[in-house]
């Protein structure tokens, strides 16, 4: 496999602590926040300084290793219940994410197999997420090679469509989504990614938008209710977005407004692909009808920098995600392989990819 070029990694363990990228002063301000408690890190996660279900997979196995590091006790059981709370911390803080439960059982079950001195385990969570962000980057590089095999064979240069960021910003590093957009860009398959903003908190204007112009990409930002429009021109030719979480049947919950944009590339017959780790798949939701969906805050909607836009009195609703039914998606990218949606349940089995092009 061709290694990425990119250098974006959003979580890096640097100087016996977690240097997160920002995020939330992107594209303005490339800074990094320096991450040494379990708390900040929490708050970290809560507040989207880092986002995207993989990255934060990655920064809550770091923030786990970080409490362990505070719990001051050489008793095992007393560090294995102190633990537990640390991981409770971490979970609350984005309910809709997979990758952060999934983490966080990684580094729980870790600890409580290794058999060993409070300091050893202490090592082994430390190992142990080190490994979650290397894999995640070699997986998300697997995803990319993986997507450029089963996008649409003509035309040569193809016209793709993202909603959100699943760059990679929102993973160890590469992307998934915006790894197939890389890989694409790559070989000589992409002529234009076309970005929705994604409303309301701009995702796709203020951080798709900043990886491809630092790697060169031609992009073309977009309105959330320009998709359809753009489709109907026959300016795309494919949609490739990221998962929060996947149920067992192949519904997907990603950024709100994804659930449209599939919608429409339906109604055009335009591929619609998502692109994302198996981790993201959790086997034990039959459909997406159980996948909690997170409620944010107002001032997302209403405000934006010091500026109200609405008149006092109104209400609001701020979903962050919708679900997309298994029916709508085309293929689920992943690194095994691309899978049809019908066909994920097996693949728990099986573990192997199951070829599927649409042309």
């Amino acid at each position: 496999m061709t290694p990425s070029t990119n250098q974006v990694y959003p979580v890096i363990w640097h100087n016996d602590s977690v240097s997160l990228i920002d995020q939330t002063r992107l594209p303005n301000e490339y800074t990094f926040v320096e991450i040494h408690r379990s708390e900040d890190m929490a708050r970290a996660i809560k507040t989207m300084i880092v986002r995207g279900a993989p990255a934060i997979g990655v920064a809550a196995g770091y923030g786990m290793y970080l409490g362990a590091r505070e719990i001051e006790t050489s008793d095992r059981h007393e560090f294995l219940q102190h633990l537990d709370k640390v991981a409770q911390l971490l979970r609350s803080t984005r309910p809709t994410a997979v990758n952060l439960f999934w983490a966080i059982s990684r580094m729980m079950k870790a600890a409580y197999e290794t058999l060993g001195t409070v300091e050893e385990i202490k090592q082994t969570l430390f190992q142990t997420a080190q490994a979650i962000n290397a894999e995640d980057l070699q997986t998300c590089q697997a995803i990319g090679d993986n997507g450029l095999a089963v996008l649409p064979n003509t035309p040569e240069k193809l016209r793709l469509l993202t909603h959100c960021n699943a760059g990679a910003l929102a993973t160890a590093g590469y992307g998934t989504a915006l790894g197939v957009v890389r890989s694409a860009w790559r070989e000589g398959r992409l002529e234009r990614l076309f970005a929705d903003e994604t409303r309301p908190r701009l995702q796709g204007a203020k951080l798709t938008t900043w990886e491809c112009v630092q790697e060169g990409i031609p992009v073309t930002l977009i309105t959330d209710n320009m998709a359809a429009h753009c489709m109907k021109q026959g300016l795309i030719h494919a949609v490739v977005v990221g998962a929060d979480r996947i149920a067992a049947n192949g519904d997907t919950a990603n950024k709100i407004g994804t659930y449209s944009v599939a919608i429409a590339a339906k109604a055009h017959n335009i591929p619609f692909f998502v692109a994302a780790p198996l981790s993201t798949v959790d086997f034990e939701l039959a459909d997406g009808s159980k996948i909690p969906i997170e409620e944010r805050e107002p001032t997302e909607i209403y405000q934006v920098g010091d500026t109200i836009l609405t008149p006092a009195g109104v209400d609001f609703y701020n979903p962050a995600f919708d679900v997309t039914p298994a029916e709508l998606i085309t293929a689920i990218i992943t690194e095994n392989g691309a899978i049809a949606p019908d066909k994920l349940a097996k693949s728990q089995l099986k573990q192997l990819p199951i070829g599927l092009n649409p042309n």
